[in-house]
């Protein structure tokens, strides 16, 4: 299995990279876009029931959306980590360090797969947070729903952007490493 996937990177590594990058590109500037342009534009509709409606469909037609870039990057992620052999470069059977400048760029790595994992998992409580309003809000329960969905907003998206932007940083770091 390990050397089929080093086969694959090898052979398609700038196509992985390229995938990789877009899709963090979509999934973190998508939340951007959400909370800082529609979100506010939102706001100015005065009907609530209109309001929440434009919200929790924006917010789904976004979550679906972007769950295949979600896999893509994880897919991509492991790709790279194995293709790029990370812990061979770093450590050796024993897990003594071989290379200092090596085990930097595995630490990133793992700091990185850290990242995305809480990105992942802070998604994946919005989307049943969303989806807990969308049946609340289809059963005229306005106030349920609008308690439900009012984390995403103010807490949940504006901490995926923080650390998606840290994520992509850290990404960039590593082509200098």
């Amino acid at each position: 299995m390990k050397s089929t996937l080093v086969g694959i990177f090898g052979t398609y590594a700038h196509e992985i990279i390229f995938l990789h990058v877009l899709s963090a590109f979509v999934w973190v500037g998508g939340m951007m876009a959400i909370r800082f342009a529609v979100h506010p534009a939102l706001q100015h509709i005065e009907d609530p029931r209109v309001k929440l409606g434009r919200i929790l469909a924006v917010t789904g037609k976004f979550f679906h959306f972007v769950i295949p870039f979600i896999l893509l990057i994880i897919l991509t992620a492991v790709l790279m980590a194995v293709g790029l052999g990370f812990r061979i470069a770093a450590v050796d059977e024993s897990g003594h360090i071989i290379s200092q400048s090596a085990y930097a760029i595995y630490q990133v790595v793992h700091i990185k797969e850290v990242i995305w994992v809480v990105m992942t998992a802070n998604f994946t409580w919005m989307y049943w947070k969303r989806r807990k309003a969308q049946k609340l809000f289809d059963t005229g329960d306005l106030a349920g729903a609008g308690n439900a969905v009012s984390p995403l907003p103010k807490y949940l998206l504006p901490i995926n952007i923080a650390l998606g932007i840290l994520a992509l940083w850290l990404g960039i770091t590593l082509r200098g490493l």
